[in-house]
């Protein structure tokens, strides 16, 4: 099992940037591909980007193309998001996903993820 910590949530004017980190102990951490996927008021949770085991393979969604950025430190257990360029409609709760599965895949789905953290904040003002 892994255990999963959010960080760097807030409130940002529109245009500005956020850099999101997922801590994760428990586990060896390198053998889980991991997500980040949100959720705003009375909305399902939605997909925004995902990184494999390695690192090698990524995958956003459109709506955060070439604004958002994921990566990962697997010597240091976290998962980082890099958001740019933000919009008001990125105001969210952000959960970071751990799902133990195949080298260089990438998953999408939220029910692919058996252990989540428990979300940051993101406000982005207009």
């Amino acid at each position: 099992q892994v255990q999963l910590v959010e960080s760097g949530g807030g409130l940002v004017q529109a245009g500005g940037s956020l850099r999101l980190s997922c801590a994760a102990s428990g586990r060896r951490f390198s053998n889980y591909n991991m997500g980040w996927f949100r959720q705003a008021p009375e909305k399902e949770r939605e997909f925004v980007a995902a990184i494999s085991r390695s690192g090698g393979s990524t995958n956003y969604a459109d709506s955060v193309k070439g604004r958002f950025t994921v990566s990962r430190d697997n010597a240091k257990n976290t998962v980082y998001l890099q958001m740019s360029s933000l919009k008001p409609e990125d105001t969210a709760v952000y959960y970071c996903g751990a799902a133990p599965g195949i080298p260089g895949s990438v998953y999408v789905r939220p029910n692919s993820y058996p252990y989540w953290g428990q979300g940051t904040q993101v406000t982005v003002s207009s």
